[in-house]
């Protein structure tokens, strides 16, 4: 007799095969060929320098640090004792200082070496300057200061205009000395305080500092042959010359009417800067070493319906909503949608979710790194469409598309600088991932060609993979004259990032062994948030200086390793860029050697967890 029950079917490997094959099926290449390239890709731009390809302002232009937007005004040397000092008028150091004052600290004195608050954002004006990052969650303190921005991608002056209105409204401008240079940091064992001096001949001693000099403070130049000879007009993007080109931020550069114009890099910077300088300029060569991925961006006005809807609480809700998806899990509401919400939808761990909803049971590891790969190359296939649909010439076109994993480098957002290469006065000079070779006296020589050039614009960053101390321009000597430089030669070491033992009441604000978000500002947010509470605790318990402890530090860098292992893997895997450090993933000074490798929401937690524990487990007072 024959049975009339059906066999239960069991999801097998055939039905993940059946899946990953339907994926394979809408690329435009074999997953093997995208692999092959992007290796062929990397390694053709993998120098044996690394970072030692770069080096700083100072040491290729005399006088390209200064501050070309602001005179320094005279003053008298100030000799005082203080609560705390924050190096740093960013925004990492104004939301220390607000959080300080929130928490009643009202003795605080900030040092920068502009001419206002702003850190990065008072350095870069160059035209087309604006956040890549959704202004209503990248600004920080719009809450606090009522305020919304105008628009969703705010522009420079209007970013600038915000780090005074913070600056303002806590009142950091009363002890704010700009236009200052930090020269020593020394810990005072006698005293047990920090002794700090600066190029203005200031001696401050302070019970704690705040280091917020951020990871965009220090422009870079390459190292390239006969740099220094060109001869022609040179400056950096974030020290532009607009008594040469004219105009302003918006631009309107009649100086550059008559120029030929090379702009060199096409990371962040370029993008923005790029269709300003061909509406300028008589000629303009953009020279690439490696092409960006260019998404959509779509700024709009901000709709004042909706500011005006606003209740409070909303950005603190909007920013974790945001970081909530950046970390792969799920919300009910995309409140920012944009293109960083889209990116990670499609390439985290909330993407392969309906695949394994579809087998019935969890991916392997394997399984799922298989999975996002496929969904990457799908991604970067729509990147490379773009350019061909928008760039009218084939050649320009297949310079500028992209070879590798979306990620390895920071995604790319713009509405005009596809469209500009479709203009008459505008040249891609791609140098094949080789760089510029040489520089003459009014020339470039890249990619076989020798090209003349009436000014070079350097769009090629800041000092990221330099040696911590070396990227601030100053060593911190702890206690027992313990050097940081010497302590953190071999790697970073540090407890939750903020601190390391040895050098009592000093915090350590930006990407050092912390859980780091694409909006940074939302990492300095904790981070403020964090050190805050510990000055609050020590003031409430009539503690003296504390330090991380020796065991703490042990755990947390062992930690920092546990969960780093997979990220390094992937960036061993990119083409070089400051994510890598330029191909060296594990080099101990890189800007995101030894991150926190369970994402920042996870970390975020782990702070705020630690806090409500209340022990201040982990910091213990100086013997």
């Amino acid at each position: 007799m024959t049975s009339t029950h059906s066999t239960p079917t069991h999801p097998t490997t055939s039905d993940f095969e059946q899946i990953r094959a339907s994926l394979v099926a809408g690329l435009h290449k074999s997953p093997e060929e995208y692999r092959e390239i992007y290796r062929r890709e990397r390694d053709k731009r993998i120098r044996v320098d690394g970072v030692a390809q770069y080096q700083g302002a100072v040491d290729t232009y005399e006088g390209f640090a200064d501050d070309p937007f602001m005179d320094v005004v005279p003053r008298a040397a100030i000799d005082e004792d203080v609560e705390v000092v924050i190096i740093g008028g960013g925004f990492g150091g104004l939301l220390a200082g607000a959080r300080l004052r929130q928490q009643g600290c009202t003795d605080i004195r900030i040092l920068d070496e502009g001419g206002d608050f702003g850190g990065a954002w008072y350095w870069n004006r160059y035209p087309g300057a604006m956040c890549d990052i959704e202004s209503y969650i990248y600004l920080p303190l719009l809450d606090e200061v009522g305020y919304v921005p105008t628009m969703k991608y705010a522009k420079g002056p209007e970013i600038r205009a915000h780090a005074a209105r913070i600056g303002r409204h806590f009142g950091l401008y009363e002890k704010a000395t700009f236009h200052t240079r930090v020269e020593s940091v020394e810990w005072d064992d006698d005293r047990a305080v920090w002794q700090i001096r600066t190029n203005r001949g200031d001696v401050l001693r302070a019970s704690s500092i705040v280091i917020a000099s951020g990871p965009l403070s220090k422009p870079k130049f390459p190292r390239i042959p006969g740099i220094e000879d060109f001869g022609g007009h040179v400056f950096h993007t974030s020290r532009w010359d607009f008594d040469y080109t004219g105009g302003d931020e918006t631009g309107g550069m009649s100086g550059l009417a008559d120029k030929r114009v090379g702009i060199v890099g096409t990371g962040a910077t370029s993008l923005q800067a790029v269709p300003q300088l061909a509406e300028s300029a008589g000629e303009l060569v953009v020279i690439q070493r490696t092409p960006s991925t260019v998404d959509v961006r779509a700024n709009r006005p901000t709709d004042p319906e909706w500011a005006e809807s606003l209740q409070p609480g909303w950005q603190q809700d909007r920013m974790t909503n945001f970081i909530t998806i950046v970390s792969g899990n799920a919300v009910s509401t995309d409140l920012v949608a944009d293109g960083w919400t889209s990116i990670y939808e499609r390439l985290t761990g909330r993407a392969v979710r309906p695949v394994a909803e579809q087998l019935g049971r969890r991916l392997s590891p394997a399984e799922k790194d298989e999975i996002l790969e496929l969904l990457d190359f799908k991604k970067m296939d729509e990147i490379r469409d773009r350019i061909e649909a928008t760039v009218a010439d084939p050649e320009t076109a297949e310079a500028l598309k992209p070879w590798y994993r979306l990620l390895c480098k920071r995604p790319g957002f713009h509405d005009e600088y596809l469209d500009t290469f479709n203009r008459p006065n505008v040249t891609l000079l791609d140098t094949m991932g080789q760089g510029i070779e040489r520089i003459e006296k009014g020339a470039v020589v890249a990619g076989g060609r020798t090209v003349e050039l009436d000014c070079l614009i350097f769009a090629t960053g800041f000092e990221v993979g330099t040696q911590y101390t070396s990227r601030n321009g100053y060593d911190v000597v702890g206690r027992n004259g313990i050097r940081l430089s010497e302590k953190w030669q071999d790697g970073f070491s540090t407890f939750h990032g903020l601190h390391s033992a040895g050098f009592p009441n000093c915090y350590f604000m930006g990407r050092i062994q912390t859980g780091t978000s694409v909006n940074y500002m939302h990492t300095v947010n904790e981070q403020s948030k964090h050190i805050a509470y510990i000055y609050s605790a020590q003031k409430a318990s009539g503690l003296g200086p504390l330090e991380a402890s020796p065991l703490a530090e042990k755990e947390w860098r062992d930690e920092i390793i546990r969960s780093s292992k997979s990220s390094q893997a992937f960036y061993e895997e990119c083409t070089p860029g400051y994510f890598n450090n330029e191909g060296k993933p594990g080099d101990a000074n890189g800007l995101f050697s030894g991150g926190y490798g369970d994402g920042p929401l996870k970390f975020f937690d782990l702070l705020k967890n630690w806090r409500e524990e209340g022990s201040l487990r982990g910091l213990d007072p100086i013997a």
